[in-house]
Order: C-alpha cells, then structure tokens, then sequence
C-alpha cells in the first residue's frame, strides 16, 4: 500500500507533466495534471482513447470545482452535499482554465471529488485538479486493483499507487447539469432515483452520434469487455460448445446489485486469465437498482 512518501512523490510526478495511476473508490484512475494540455494528451496516447471522448476531471473540495466551472447552479450544490465525495460526475459548463484537450473539445467538464482518502491526498499534495479516466487501454475492462493497471498499461505509467482492491468496482454516475434540465449520461452507483430525490425529474440522454464528441465518458458501443467473449444470456441458455463459464446473480457472483457491481471486473480479471472461448453472463432484472450493470454488460457484449 501506498504511505506518504509515495503520494509526494506521485504529486510532483502530476505537477511535472507525468502520469500516474491511483485509486478511487470506483476504479484505478491514470491520471495527469487536469490544467496541463500536454501532460493530458499523455492520458490519450497512452491509453489509444480518441479525443472525442472526455475527461473526468478529479477535486478536492467544493471549491476546487467551483473555480473550474463557469458555472455553478444550486442543483450542483445540492448533490455535492449529498453525495461528494463520491462516485458522482457532474458535467457542467468550464472555465477558461480547464484545456480543451481534457473535455474532447466540448464547453463542459465533468467534475467529481472522489471517497478514496489515497486519491484525495493526492490531489491536495498535487495542489492541482486531475483528469484522470480508468487505468486501462481504451473499451478494455476497467482495472479495480492495482495489477491490472501494470497488466494492462505496463510503461506507460510514471507510477502506480496501490490502494488495495476498489469498493464500489463500476465507473461513477454521469449527471450534465449544463442543460435546461438536469440529464443522465451514464447510470453508475449513485441511481436516477436517489439524484431525483435531491432535484426532482432527471431525463436520460440518447446515444451520442457516431464520430461525435461525447458528453460523457463511457458511452461508446463498445466498452468494458474483457479480452474474452462476453455473451449475454437469458434463462441459462449458454453456448453449446467451447469451454466457458457462467455467471448470474447469486452464481459466481453475489445476489446484491452493488455487491455484484463491485465484485464484476474483478471476477472478468480473474476469468480472462483462465483462456475461455466465452464467459456467458445471464442479464440482471430490469429494475433501477441494477441499470448501472447492466449498461457495462451490454457494452462489453457489444
């Protein structure tokens, strides 16, 4: 685990233009200096990620957020309240001071301020907000402990911090409040029905236009998969040759929609390993509780 020597000197790695990978409660970040055009292509190149898709970019404290939006509406400050930190994204229009290479071009930014004590400390010592999307190459499952981030990007990484395996185990939950109405891009932890309990009716948006920048990161068709095929079933009905196993709600993976959600792409890590010609996974029930995985199922079966 990483102590305060390490975290030091990640933070001058980040204040240097580096990059540097580092847990979140959600999953591991790459991250780099969120203010630092250069060292935020680095994310990019690193990963094979178009520039098309956005950034999160990771704060503090409220007021580090604020000083990076141009604007900042009371629903903002409402679900900061509840639920910051913690795995909630709000996208809304930036300031001058965030780089377009970090927002894909676009006049927004997604903020969050993350629960994990190990990616807050760095953020503080870095003394600078950074953008940071999940540690792995491009539509490949996202990494929840700190060897999947050296399986996955080896060199590319200044330096990896090792905060043990993640606990919420799914990307955060993507709300644009840079709209006349407050939109769901990406369903995660936090439900539609717990941000609408906090600011009313939340509308979902539709699936971005192909070669289009994206308001959210995630949302490509592909994403999330394993190196194995993934195939979505119904009913047990698994294929009829090869060798694979199959998982569902309460077999090979817990019953619970969050307990699932934080076991899931450590049990993919697991079963890539094993040379499978498929892993069939049955589809969870089409409740809210489990929307979040069931969108990171349906893009990795993609």
């Amino acid at each position: 685990m990483a102590g305060e020597h390490q975290i030091a000197a990640a933070a001058a790695l980040i204040r240097g233009g580096g990059l540097v990978a580092f847990p979140t409660e959600t999953v591991y970040g790459l991250g780099a200096n969120a203010l630092d055009a250069a060292a935020v292509r680095r994310i990019y190149q690193a990963k094979g990620r178009p520039s098309t898709s956005p950034l999160i970019v990771h704060v503090e404290s409220v007021e580090q957020a604020q000083a990076l939006a141009a604007e900042w509406p009371e629903a903002a400050t409402e679900l900061a309240r509840w639920f910051w930190p913690g795995p909630l994204t709000l996208v809304l229009k930036k300031s001058a001071a965030i780089p377009d290479e970090a927002t894909g071009g676009l006049p927004t930014v997604g903020l969050r301020m993350p629960a994990h004590p190990m990616a807050l400390a760095l953020i503080r010592a870095a003394g600078v907000p950074i953008a940071a999307p999940s540690a792995n190459r491009f539509t490949g499952l996202s990494p929840t402990l700190a060897e999947h981030v050296r399986a996955s990007l080896g060199d590319e990484v200044d330096l990896i911090l090792d905060g043990g395996p993640t606990v919420v185990g799914i990307e955060s939950t993507v709300l644009s409040l840079a709209g006349e109405e407050p939109m769901l891009l990406r369903p995660g932890a936090v439900t539609r029905g717990e941000l609408e309990a906090r600011i009313g009716h939340v509308g979902v948006a539709a699936a971005p236009e192909t070669g289009a920048a994206h308001a959210s990161p995630g949302l490509h068709p592909r994403h999330y998969a394993p190196a194995t095929r993934l195939i979505l079933v119904e009913h047990v009905q698994t294929p009829s040759s090869g060798r694979g196993v199959y998982l569902a709600p309460g077999a090979g993976l817990p019953a619970e929609p969050r307990a699932y959600a934080a076991a899931l792409y450590a049990t993919l890590h697991e079963l890539d390993q094993q040379h499978l010609d498929w892993i069939a996974v049955e589809q969870p029930p089409a409740t809210p509780e489990w929307e979040a995985v069931r969108d990171r199922l349906a893009r990795a079966a993609s």
